[in-house]
């Protein structure tokens, strides 16, 4: 089965077909638009503002630095630290001399790098700090490919001798003198390469196993990013702020690949403690964010709400309900009657404009949220506000994307149509396949995931289940591999579940279990901020998280939330044997550097099954409490142990018509 694709709203004016790197789209925008803003970062809380015109001179140095310090045509080139200007322009310069980044997470342990860096064999690593300078060379006896490193931020860096380490600054420096001597250079590196050859790998976060270096070619990322462009009218004028891993393909597209075809400015946060108050200072106009900051954001307002007077918590609830009404109505331009249009106007003076004001979104034209189902309450809050929110779906082997939702036809429910060019078809399994330009090339050094991925005629398996609905577009229910059946033939989707819990502010994290078992039952993790300020509110004494987690108030607040779900997944004819029966408050929080998830912050459910196998069979048994023992990694690398007899609590579930059992 198969749905129409989009069809953009107007021309828009991209560059000559002959860019087809991003090197050759730089020197474009330096041509047409030399002294127009193209990147901003804060630096001692001052905006420093870089030209189309300077960015392009200071590759140019970059490049023929690289070079001059031995960076060879077809060799990877490591690139770690936060959004950094320096750090987007090594990507260009690397990619100027025929060389191939390979940008990893900033937050990676050393075991990690060491992964990506051996199996990619980087020659070349290009950091922020000493951070990472340290991090690489704890690693670099286990990575022989490694030899040379350049580091921007000198801070620290005093007193290190090694020969193989290098300063940015006089990386330029030996650049802008061999672009002296050999001024022709620069411009016949980049006419060499064309829109066939390799632009970026960028590795999974691996849920499942090891990560998966992603081949994307120039024309992947270009062609993508320009549909992108085409589809949303994304001008020279939009301003957006990159704040999320540049390992991470959105990152790439929205702040690298859209940014160069379109001309329009990127930002770089102070530091990523510091991405809300950067946001209100800049008020972007395109905006992207994964569902897990947009709870955050809410989170935040629903506390200090919780906190302000009761005649302006009265105010609030009362022109919430009106923009829950008419906010989004507005917005998609669908008729509203005058009487809720006038409260509506009343409201986004006295509470939704000042609302906006205060997160940074008054100039927000489009914001897009994508890599899991957001909750469709926190998401219809911000379009009843007036953000234009969407979502979209994609991947990393699809350069992002796949569908996205259309202008008057948005649905909390769905991910959108395809994207132009992109052809969608749902397998017999359920499977969602699609092909498009920007499918992958292959993975680095890996033929047999490459052939289990993508077809010879250039379909690729998401591994989403999914299906269209009766208005062409996309609903995509679960992981395929995670969606399960119930011992009596119940329909078990997890990640539904789990959404659904996490549109409570108090609720974090959760991980749904039930898959060949008589029921659904659940981790939960707490949110600290939220639960922390309701304990202040409620003089509830707390020395910690474990002890936050194990307060009967705080399991009875978590209980009622999840009887809220089980009510509304009685009401849905697939998905009403997914009722949650028992569950349990971890006692510490999921975390990247335990193993628990990925540095997307996605659940890894295989290796939390195995190492919480104790728990999860409490919870199938008629214990009514289980005890573990558990290591945690400190933020300093230090390991600890942390013990607790977690109560194991029965949860009521709702009644379900034989209809429903039927359909499930």
């Amino acid at each position: 089965m198969s749905a129409p694709r989009h069809r953009p709203r107007h021309a828009v004016s991209l560059p000559p077909a002959d860019c087809d790197t991003f090197p050759k789209l730089l020197e474009h925008q330096r041509r047409t638009r030399p002294s127009k803003p193209a990147i901003r970062e804060k630096d001692f809380g001052i905006w420093q503002t870089y030209t189309w015109g300077r960015v392009a001179q200071e590759v140019r140095d970059l490049a023929a630095g690289l070079f001059s310090i031995g960076v060879q045509r077809g060799d990877k080139v490591a690139i770690v630290g936060d959004n950094r200007p320096r750090l987007y322009w090594t990507m260009t310069a690397v990619q100027a001399i025929g060389a191939v980044p390979v940008p990893l997470y900033q937050d990676s342990v050393a075991e990690e790098m060491t992964y990506v860096l051996e199996h990619a064999e980087a020659r070349f690593a290009v950091v922020e700090d000493q951070e990472q300078v340290d991090k690489l060379l704890e690693v670099q006896a286990r990575c022989p490919h490694l030899e040379t490193i350049v580091y921007d931020e000198s801070r620290g860096m005093r007193h290190y001798t090694q020969p193989f380490l290098h300063h940015f600054d006089a990386v330029q420096a030996e650049g802008r003198d061999y672009n002296k001597i050999h001024p022709e250079f620069y411009d016949a590196e980049i006419a060499r390469s064309r829109g066939s050859d390799t632009a970026i790998i960028l590795y999974t976060s691996g849920t499942t196993g090891k990560p998966k270096g992603v081949i994307l070619s120039f024309d992947n990322v270009v062609k993508t990013a320009a549909n992108g462009v085409v589809l949303e009218s994304l001008t020279d004028d939009e301003e957006s702020v990159a704040y999320l891993p540049m390992a991470w393909v959105g990152d790439h597209i929205f702040s690298y690949g859209q940014s160069y075809v379109a001309g329009f400015c990127v930002a770089c946060p102070e530091s990523s403690a510091t991405v809300m108050q950067d946001l209100r200072e800049l008020g972007p106009t395109y905006f992207f964010a994964p569902p897990r900051i947009f709870e955050n954001i809410l989170t935040t307002v629903m506390i200090r709400m919780e906190d302000a007077g009761w005649l302006k918590r009265r105010m609030f609830l009362f022109f919430m309900d009106v923009a829950r009404r008419s906010g989004s109505r507005i917005l998609d331009g669908k008729p509203v009657g005058l009487g809720d249009r006038l409260l509506y106007a009343l409201g986004a003076l006295l509470v939704y404009g000042p609302l906006k004001n205060t997160l940074g979104f008054t100039r927000i034209r489009l914001a897009y949220t994508a890599g899991e189902a957001i909750g469709p309450d926190i998401f219809d809050f911000y379009r009843s506000l007036g953000v234009n929110l969407k979502q979209l779906y994609g991947s990393t082997e699809a350069s992002v994307f796949i569908t996205i939702q259309p202008d008057g036809e948005i649905e909390a429910d769905t991910v959108g149509k395809p994207a132009i060019d992109v052809e969608i078809k749902i397998a017999d399994s359920g499977e969602v396949l699609f092909r498009s330009p920007g499918v992958f090339v292959e993975y680095f050094k890996n033929p047999e995931a490459t052939a289990e991925t993508k077809t010879p005629d250039g379909w690729v398996h998401t591994g989403d289940a999914g299906f269209f609905d009766d208005k062409g577009h996309l609903k995509i229910i679960d992981r395929a591999k995670d969606v399960g059946r119930l011992n009596d033939g119940g329909l078990f989707a997890p990640k539904y579940v789990e959404n659904k819990l996490k549109f409570f502010p108090d609720i974090k994290e959760a991980v749904a279990f039930g898959h060949e078992r008589d029921y659904c039952a659940a981790f939960v993790n707490i949110d600290l901020v939220a639960v922390g300020s309701w304990a202040e509110r409620n003089n509830v004494p707390y020395g910690s998280y474990q002890e936050l987690t194990a307060n009967p108030q705080v399991i009875q607040i978590v209980k009622g939330h999840i009887e809220k779900v089980n009510r509304d997944l009685a009401a849905d004819p697939q998905l009403a044997s997914c009722q949650i029966r028992r569950f349990l408050v971890l006692h510490k929080e999921l975390d990247a550097d335990d193993g628990e998830l990925t540095r997307t912050r996605k659940v890894r459910r295989s290796f939390i099954a195995e190492r919480y196998q104790p728990l999860i069979e409490a919870l199938y048994s008629n214990a009514r409490s289980a005890y573990i023992e558990t290591e945690v990694t400190f933020e300093d690398g230090r390991k600890g142990v942390l013990k607790a007899d977690l109560a194991i609590v029965d949860v009521e579930t709702q009644p379900v018509a034989p209809a429903l059992k039927k359909a499930s």
